[in-house]
């Protein structure tokens, strides 16, 4: 069967792996020669078939190029345009951020004048009334010139449960007799570096989802958004979002490990904050519907902007604006004819990483004073404050450059809003911030009961760093905090992590040439450190092995004569200890001794319960 050139020209197999200028030419050369050898014979580069395949050949050759470009350009870590990199980091989730502001303990030193007691006793004492109270947004600076914000109240007259100040007191000036005639006062407060400023922008008529650039770069905190009004407009991660959680002083009586209560509250009016990775500027952007809308529907009717007179048996050809049907309060509520004031604070860096005792100056103080005392008194101790940083700062750090992003992206890829698995829970757990109430150890089980449920053990430290059980109000608030995370069929039941209080009882055969004392408290120094609190976690059993490795590492021991690790509970030699009864040694196996379930192994107080003796 013979066959016709017609045929062979119409089935015109096409590939599609050039890349380059040459490959595309040969590919072009080959299927010339092929499919149009009638037409023309001659390609040399002075030819005119010379001159299309050149032409053709470099066509393919850009054409390829920006479609290499383009694919590249979609994914953030090959992107080279700033514009898709911030695009691809934005819808990575990556948070675009300026430099970074350092964060330090200043140390305010203060003069209370002593004061005779009312009572029968006329012991000296410091004055109640002249305490004052150093109000948050009190600016102070280093030598550098950076500026340090003071972030929280600094109450001289706060005390703790048991009715001593939380301040340290130290005798100031005495008489020539040695009665102290003033107390220094000295207690700290968290403080931020950086400047604050507020912007007023003018509110006309409604504009949605309008955008505001902040004047100055590397904002570091919006303190506040208000407009003439008298609304708040709180920041939130997306517009959908319509409440955001607050925090509110705890005023009950676990207030010394939980400072603050989560408070959920609406919020109509909110914004999101964008940052722009060339300039790291940031730029806020409002609800996209307009204020007049809270009294109607949250979806307006179409037919309220279509059609202007829906009683009419005619009517023309009308114009419609299809943006006032985006005018809703689902993506935020923005008022009109107003003002807004924005509040917030910019600045950071390597050099904001000050030293210690470098922070010396008071820039704006706030002192108040609730007792009100006589204007002298006030004076005299307003003149007398000081200040100090006694160590140094630390967090600040300049703008991460684009690659730092874009390094971020494949881990931030892996991180979700909501919890699946067990580790996305104790993450989202430790997370929790700190004003909060802070989780110190937290552990996972299986319900045995209920399958889609899970128990969660938690433990906290108290104010002397001691372990405790964790409050209600600590518990209340990882509720409203987990809550959004949990997927809607899991539960997780909060409980208590048991304390299991042990002693350790330890005898040894000591080398005669060595001091036996010394022996003994180099054990003993060893062993509260491996059983320091830091160390232990919940459903964490106690090895035994362990505890003769570390008695047998110690200089000048012959042998480990006996051992003995034994439950202490209740009230001994009036130390409290924890109320759990657990039976170590019926519960030890393979020198693994475990706890119960949500138990953790704790040593209360180790200078007493580790005991040992040397022959």
């Amino acid at each position: 069967m013979s066959i016709n050139q017609s045929d062979i020209k119409s089935v015109r197999q096409r590939q599609f792996l050039a890349g380059d200028f040459n490959s595309f030419r040969a590919m072009l050369l080959d299927y010339a020669r092929q499919f149009y050898p009638d037409r023309i014979s001659d390609f040399s580069e002075s030819s005119l078939g010379g001159l299309f395949l050149d032409f053709a050949a470099a066509v393919g050759d850009h054409m390829s190029f920006y479609l290499s470009h383009q694919f590249s350009e979609l994914n953030s870590t090959s992107a080279v345009e700033l514009t898709n990199i911030e695009r691809s980091l934005k819808a990575d989730g990556v948070p675009i951020t300026g430099a970074a502001p350092a964060i330090v303990p200043v140390t305010v030193y203060v003069q209370i004048p002593a004061v005779i007691k009312s009572d029968r006793s006329a012991a000296i004492q410091p004055s109640s009334s002249a305490l004052p109270v150093i109000k948050q947004g009190s600016i102070f600076s280093a030598d550098n010139g950076v500026q340090f914000i003071l972030l929280e109240d600094i109450d001289f007259s706060s005390t703790y449960p048991d009715g001593t100040y939380k301040s340290k007191i130290v005798i100031g000036q005495k008489s020539a007799n040695g009665t102290p005639q003033t107390y220094v006062f000295s207690l700290s407060g968290l403080c931020i570096s950086g400047n604050t400023t507020s912007e007023t922008v003018s509110l006309g008529s409604f504009q949605a989802f309008k955008k505001i650039t902040l004047s100055n770069p590397n904002v570091t905190d919006i303190i506040s958004v208000t407009d003439g009004i008298g609304n708040t407009y709180y920041q939130v991660t997306h517009l959908t979002q319509d409440v955001v959680y607050r925090n509110v002083l705890n005023t009950s009586a676990d207030a010394d490990i939980v400072k603050d209560i989560i408070k959920i509250v609406p919020a109509p009016y909110r914004y999101t904050a964008d940052v722009d990775l060339s300039t790291r500027s940031t730029t806020i952007t409002l609800g996209g519907g307009s204020a007049d809308t809270l009294e109607d529907d949250v979806i307006p009717d179409p037919s309220d902007f279509a059609i202007a007179f829906p009683y009419t048996k005619t009517f023309s050809r009308i114009s419609v604006d299809p943006l006032m049907l985006i005018q809703t309060k689902t993506l935020g509520v923005t008022a009109i004819n107003t003002t807004l004031t924005i509040t917030y604070r910019y600045g950071g860096g390597l050099n904001h990483n000050v030293q210690k005792n470098s922070i010396k100056n008071i820039n704006t103080i706030n002192v108040f004073f609730p007792n009100n005392p006589s204007t002298v008194i006030a004076s005299n101790v307003k003149n007398s404050i000081e200040i100090t940083n006694e160590i140094d700062a630390k967090g600040g750090d300049d703008a991460p450059s684009t690659a730092d992003l874009t390094t971020l992206a494949p881990q931030i890829k892996n991180s979700q809003e909501r919890i699946v698995t067990r580790p996305d829970l104790l993450a989202r757990i430790y997370t929790l911030p700190s004003n909060f109430g802070r989780v110190f150890r937290a552990q996972v089980r299986s319900n045995p009961i209920n399958p889609l449920a899970s128990q969660l053990y938690i433990i906290s430290r108290d104010i002397n760093g001691n372990l405790t059980t964790s409050p209600d109000t600590l518990k209340q608030n990882l509720i409203r905090y987990l809550n959004p995370y949990r997927q809607i069929a899991d539960a997780i039941d909060i409980l208590d992590a048991r304390i299991v209080n042990f002693t350790v009882n330890f005898n040894i055969l000591a080398d005669p040439s060595l001091n036996k004392s010394v022996i003994l408290q180099n054990i003993i120094t060893k062993l509260i450190k491996m059983f320091d609190i830091k160390n232990v976690n919940i459903d964490q059993p106690l090895q035994l092995s362990n505890i003769r490795n570390t008695i047998f590492s110690v200089t000048g021991v012959l042998s480990l004569i006996d051992l003995r690790v034994e439950n202490v509970s209740g009230v001994v030699n009036n130390r409290q200890y924890s109320d759990v009864v657990h039976d170590i040694s019926n519960n030890t196996f393979m020198d693994l001794s475990l706890p119960p379930r949500g138990g953790i192994f704790a040593v209360a107080f180790p200078n007493y319960d580790i005991i040992g003796k040397a022959s």
